[in-house]
């Protein structure tokens, strides 16, 4: 492990002693909150999107539960949003999870 890694662990390690302990009904560390970038055609042009590994786990999901690909369903996305791209998407798939999407 590099000095600096192993620095700012050591830091962290003494972050967490002064944090004060969560509730029991906290969950523990969540799976699939790395992001990842990946590249994809949406109307006729290659664009990056940046999710957490959970919200490509539900992207997946999502198109092969309404049968398109996920370019078409990030296509389908795109036409409504506003602002940024990966935002948009976060935000129509807990509009899906809370059954509005």
């Amino acid at each position: 492990m590099p000095a600096h890694a192993l620095a700012h662990a050591m830091a962290l390690e003494d972050e967490v002693q002064d944090v004060v302990a969560l509730p029991a009904a906290t969950p523990a560390p969540m799976r699939g909150s790395s992001s990842r970038k990946r590249s994809i055609t949406v109307a006729g042009h290659r664009t990056s999107i940046s999710l957490e590994d959970a919200f490509w786990d539900a992207l997946v999901e999502a198109a092969r539960a309404e049968r398109v690909s996920i370019a078409a369903l990030v296509a389908r996305i795109d036409e409504g949003r506003g602002g940024n791209l990966s935002s948009a998407i976060r935000v129509w798939l807990l509009y899906r999870a809370q059954g509005a999407a």
